[in-house]
């Protein structure tokens, strides 16, 4: 039988499928042999055990499209990037920090701005206009005055997205309000083990409805910026792709050449400076673990 794993912990694999909901599975020694560990989102064969308690076991994991070290994950088809427009307030760094690493790993990324009630019209617009080139598409949602939230279930149809963001920006209610009538697998799942369903200790895929699954993953304020380099930084930020080819140097870091044709766009305003600024600072985090890095060999 094949299914999509959407929870591991201590050992257990819970394989959701299509036919027959959610089987409580081993991986067979094989896959040790191989120094291969079964993830959350992969696609995988298990064999039936026990019908009655669902239980069996995890025989074939097939090749995985992508695969994310943290959290760890496979298959991801989106990633949801979800912050607070206020209380907490907004944590850009940390926001494109998320974008770059997305991008690096050339996964789409969706984000989604919460609690929405909380801030003006314009102050949405500002958001709105400070990620506009980033490609990313923008959403804003209130789980509050329920707006938003019709648009997001759409925009995940179909995918397997992983939620992603800092503690407190409200992304269990948004995730609670996604599952609606469709929480039977993950409280089953709760009460093999013993957990409640709505404080996330650990990366888990929620089946939305048909083909969408959405992948809750605890709430962190930091994140590891793994593959991103000096050199390619400014590839991941897509409104600098444009003007990089005005550059008078070849292999310029857009941070201190003149003549430098993305610090030019910033002057005229078609490069937000929020995200500019993120840039710089993310470039100089890199560049003093690179320099750590050197004086290690």
């Amino acid at each position: 039988m094949r299914g999509k794993i959407i929870k591991g912990i201590a050992g257990f694999y819970y394989v959701h499928t299509a036919q027959s909901g959610v089987y409580q599975c081993r991986a067979k020694g094989i896959f040790r042999n191989r120094k291969m560990k079964p993830l959350v989102g992969d696609i995988v064969e298990i064999d039936v055990l026990d019908e009655t308690e669902k239980e069996g076991n995890v025989i074939e994991i097939a090749a995985r499209k992508n695969e994310l070290i943290r959290p760890s994950v496979a298959n991801i088809d989106q990633a949801l990037l979800i912050f607070a427009a206020a209380r907490p307030k907004t944590n850009f760094n940390l926001l494109d920090r998320f974008l770059a690493q997305m991008r690096c790993q050339q996964i789409p990324a969706v984000i989604c701005f919460n609690k929405t009630d909380l801030i003006s019209g314009s102050e949405q617009e500002e958001l709105k206009s400070m990620y506009r080139g980033s490609g990313s598409p923008v959403l804003f949602t209130s789980t509050v005055k329920k707006t938003g939230l019709d648009e997001l279930l759409q925009i995940l149809q179909g995918k397997t997205s992983a939620a992603s963001g800092p503690s407190g920006v409200g992304k269990s209610s948004i995730v609670n309000f996604l599952q609606k009538e469709v929480q039977m697998e993950t409280g089953e799942i709760s009460r093999k083990i013993g957990r409640g369903k709505n404080t996330t200790r650990h990366s888990q895929l929620i089946h939305i409805e048909g083909d969408a699954y959405l992948m809750d993953t605890p709430g962190f304020g930091s994140l590891e910026l793994l593959g991103l380099t000096t050199a390619n930084l400014w590839n991941c930020y897509e409104e600098f792709l444009p003007y990089e080819k005005s550059c008078r140097f070849q292999g310029c870091s857009h941070v201190h050449e003149p003549d430098c044709g993305i610090k030019q766009a910033l002057a005229e305003g078609k490069i937000h400076p929020k995200r500019y600024e993120s840039y710089v600072n993310i470039y100089k985090e890199l560049k003093e673990s690179e320099k750590m890095e050197w004086r290690k060999l």
